[in-house]
């Protein structure tokens, strides 16, 4: 029988909380959030925390939130379906040069990063010309069905759809080359729905809040505005969610490919990807059987990790990062963290750390070193072996990867 590592917070005329959170820091306004939702009354059995868990908006990131005939989509988020993959290639460490820079430099040219702000002038972070590629792709997986769901909510449409599919973002978004302790080459990406991800997201949120006003329901947060199962809100909301988790899924195929490619025109021989390849998404929603009853489940920054199941634990951009077996446990609704989680907004990351902080804090790794990345420094996140050691019950260690390339927008 398993070890359970989870403490539990009952709250009043509300489920419990399970929290995996033993070792690593835990905010106070995280758990009012945690409180918030489990007070709603459509939540099953419990709600559970996972040890990156930190304040969100509206529903905190690192929960995982079973709803029966209901669904918020603030829990599920703007970023509808980000995740990891990660492929193990042919290649050896000493297969890779001395001076990683020229390969960072090919990655970042093979895959559209970061976002143009100024008004009128294309968004870097996407295709000028698509490539014919990603064109057929769109095309022959996504168009069709896009095309119903902008017939119902035109405000869809004018969004960018199709030149984003196979490019990265900003922020936390990573592309990574590392080796794990047999010093193989692994690829390792880091991103989600993109442009139209954001606009599908922020569109039903403000839908399940005008639904709230209209039901004069009153909420602990507006932010936890839900849609009701069986209304046509709700339907194309799951129609939509679906839609854009497959996205994202294919979005990271194709930059892995890209990435690949500009790996092999580098190093100057074919690179393979071998048989360990994971794709999980961390902001999702999903139909799962727990517990008796067959419930809509949200894992906001949180991965499935049925027994078996293959998963990816990042840890920030100068830490480990972990390829895990999942262990079934229920009691996490077969679940487990999807990275390191902040200890430091944005904002207090980038008063407090220091451009030389940040360098020294990277210095194995070949990166960006300056003031734009700061906010994604290794101390604006919490220690990636207390949160490893916090969730032991529920994932075992596969892989550990140590970066020496990362490419960030």
């Amino acid at each position: 029988m398993l070890d359970m590592n989870y403490e539990v917070t009952t709250v009043e005329r509300g489920v419990p909380i399970k929290s995996w959170t033993r070792g690593v820091p835990f905010e106070d306004k995280a758990r009012q959030q945690l409180r918030n939702i489990a007070s709603l009354p459509f939540i099953h059995q419990w709600v559970a925390a996972m040890p990156d868990v930190h304040l969100g908006k509206g529903a905190t990131i690192g929960s995982v939130i079973p709803t029966l005939g209901a669904v918020i989509p603030a829990a599920v988020g703007v970023d509808i379906g980000c995740g990891m993959m990660a492929v193990k290639t042919d290649l050896q460490a000493r297969d890779l040069p001395d001076n990683l820079a020229p390969l960072r430099c090919a990655i970042e040219q093979a895959v559209p990063h970061g976002r143009s702000l100024s008004r009128g002038k294309r968004d870097k972070g996407a295709w000028g010309d698509l490539p014919e590629a990603v064109a057929r792709l769109w095309q022959t997986q996504l168009a069709e069905r896009f095309q119903v769901l902008t017939d119902k909510h035109r405000v869809l449409k004018n969004t960018n759809n199709a030149h984003h599919l196979g490019t990265l973002g900003t922020g936390n978004h990573f592309i990574e080359v590392c080796l794990d302790e047999h010093q193989a080459v692994w690829v390792m990406l880091h991103s989600g729905s993109r442009g139209i991800g954001n606009r599908i997201g922020s569109h039903f949120i403000e839908l399940a809040k005008k639904d709230m006003e209209r039901m004069f329901i009153q909420l602990p947060d507006k932010d936890l505005a839900y849609l009701v199962e069986g209304a046509e809100n709700f339907n194309d909301y799951v129609e939509a969610v679906g839609w854009a988790q497959d996205y994202a899924r294919l979005n990271r195929q194709i930059m892995m490919r890209y990435t690949l490619n500009a790996l092999a025109a580098t190093l100057g021989r074919p690179v393979l990807g071998e048989e360990e390849a994971v794709n999980c998404h961390h902001n999702y929603v999903s139909r799962e059987h727990h517990y008796g009853r067959n419930v809509l489940l949200t894992r906001k920054g949180a991965v499935s990790a049925r027994k078996d199941e293959l998963g990816i634990i990042p840890g920030s951009m100068g830490a480990r990062s972990f390829i895990v077996r999942g262990l079934g446990n229920q009691e996490s609704f077969c679940t487990c963290s999807h990275g390191a989680g902040r200890v430091m907004s944005r904002t207090e990351a980038r008063k407090r750390v220091s451009v030389a902080q940040h360098s020294e804090a990277t210095r194995d790794v070949e990166c960006r070193k300056d003031a734009g990345v700061v906010d994604e420094t290794p101390s604006a996140y919490k220690d990636i072996d207390s949160v490893m050691a916090a969730q032991s019950d529920l994932v075992e260690i596969v892989y550990t990867l140590k970066q020496v390339v990362c490419v960030k927008g």
